[in-house]
Order: structure tokens, then sequence, then C-alpha cells
């Protein structure tokens, strides 16, 4: 999985695996998520908002499984 550097205040990195449907989500306190069975337009409209730690916090947290990686 390739990590793509964003500019946030939370949010230092983020991945994803198309075949598997995985989101990886680095912090900027160096905690490390996996968020499962989100579609890859999900991933895009993230990559692609204008503030990626606000559509993080309305479209993605919470409304995926998720676990801790780190």
């Amino acid at each position: 999985m390739e990590l793509h550097n964003v500019v946030s205040s939370n949010l230092s990195k983020v991945g994803y695996d198309a075949g598997s449907q995985t989101l990886l989500i680095v912090f900027k306190t160096g905690s490390v998520y996996e968020f499962a069975n989100v579609p890859e337009s999900s991933f895009i409209e993230l990559m692609q908002s204008p503030s990626i730690g606000t559509f993080f916090s309305k479209n993605i947290r919470r409304r995926f499984p998720y676990k801790k990686v780190v």
C-alpha cells in the first residue's frame, strides 16, 4: 500500500488498498488506524477534499469498521 503525505492539522499520511477496500490513516501523533470496507470513491473524495481532516471526521470516522494498528 502506497502512503501519501497529506496537508492536515491531525493527519499525516493516508493509504488505500482497492483490493481489500482498506483505508490506512496515520495521525500526526503516530497512531495508525485501518478502516475496512471503504469504497474507492470515498478515498478519492478524501484525497480531493479541500480539508482532508474535516472530510475524514464527517465521512469516514465512525462510519466504517476500524482497528488501531499502532
